[in-house]
């Protein structure tokens, strides 16, 4: 049974509440964590309470909860920033306190948090990260109409999955999307991922004409980008707000130090708005780098992802739910079989 509760922006589902984080939850969270986590959990602002007070004040961080009768802290879903624009949020962070699993707690909060808070703060995109060792999250980004346009390959190392049974040395991810307000823009399209992003783009076409890139980059200018390391996963994540001609060099400078402060996996995010985004592609497939797929409305502007991976990657372990998600998959591993061999 379903009730409204008196407070807006929450709803009582029988034996729990649904509702917006406030700042009396935020001791709730942590003990949440430390429930399921201990404090092996890579995002230490779950345990501290002030700073996710704060994170949720400034907009960083949307949390939405899941309260038992006597206010306990049982579930967890986050709304938060990770991408270059400030208005596409990602969807993750979910998480249940295990006596209360299978109860439809999880299922509450991600129809409270599609169909009442994204709703309400302005947002223009929002996608997903799901995990592929099990398809439960991409079955959910299905049913609240989110699709696939991307799979980062052996993004996450296979120890932080270990109590759900992984083997895998590398666990990669899917990428989904929901758009809800479109950005119209000229895309440019690399000659060799046509096809592929042409398939990627079925779902995203509204406002969008496409051009095929074949323009090299002015002479003299200068690229301009942030890298982030993640130093439990190995990651590094490199954004170009600007690609100029001195990119391969750029580029060359930026995987030495990532390499060198022990980045096993190097992504690249890149504006599909980019004229000479063709040239690039050359650059880097001559780099090892291979596609990734589709990133809309990523920077406002749609982005490319590229990657790079410095061990043999492990297709066989994937698993993926949606026809879309499996032909994109095999975009992806044909591009990276160029560099590993079948």
């Amino acid at each position: 049974m379903e009730i409204r509760s008196q407070d807006p922006s929450s709803i009582i589902k029988g034996t729990f509440e649904v509702g917006v984080f406030c700042s009396e939850d935020a001791e709730g969270v942590a003990r949440l964590f430390r429930s399921v986590h201990g404090e092996d959990y890579p995002i230490k602002m779950f345990y501290d309470p002030i700073q996710l007070v704060k994170a949720n004040q400034e907009g960083d961080y949307y949390s939405i909860v899941a309260r038992s009768l006597d206010k306990e802290i049982i579930g967890i879903h986050n709304l938060f920033r990770s991408a270059p624009s400030r208005g596409a949020y990602e969807w993750g962070v979910g998480l249940v306190l295990k006596e209360w699993r299978s109860k439809g707690v999880s299922g509450a909060i991600e129809q409270f948090m599609i169909d009442n808070v994204v709703p309400k703060l302005g947002m223009h995109t929002v996608f997903g990260e799901p995990v592929t060792n099990h398809v439960q999250m991409q079955k959910a980004g299905i049913k609240y109409n989110f699709n696939a346009t991307a799979l980062e390959v052996g993004l996450m190392p296979g120890e932080a999955y270990s109590g759900e049974g992984v083997t895998s040395h590398r666990v990669s991810t899917l990428l989904f999307f929901r758009l809800y307000r479109n950005i119209p823009q000229e895309i440019f399209l690399p000659k060799p991922y046509n096809v592929a992003l042409r398939f990627m783009y079925e779902k995203f076409l509204l406002g969008r004409a496409f051009s095929e890139s074949t323009s090299l980059p002015p002479g003299n200018t200068v690229s301009q980008s942030d890298m982030d390391l993640f130093d439990f996963a190995k990651v590094a994540r490199i954004a170009f707000h600007k690609i100029g001609s001195d990119f391969a060099e750029h580029i060359s400078d930026l995987e030495s130090e990532a390499v060198k402060k022990g980045s096993i996996v190097i992504q690249l995010w890149l504006k599909l708005t980019s004229p000479w985004i063709g040239e690039v592609v050359k650059v880097l497939q001559g780099r090892g780098f291979f596609l990734g797929g589709l990133l809309p409305q990523w920077f406002d502007d749609d982005g490319l992802l590229m990657q790079k991976l410095l061990f043999r990657p492990d297709f066989d372990s994937i698993q993926l739910y949606s026809d879309d998600s499996h032909r994109i998959a095999d975009f992806v591993r044909e591009d990276c079989q160029r560099l590993y061999g079948r």
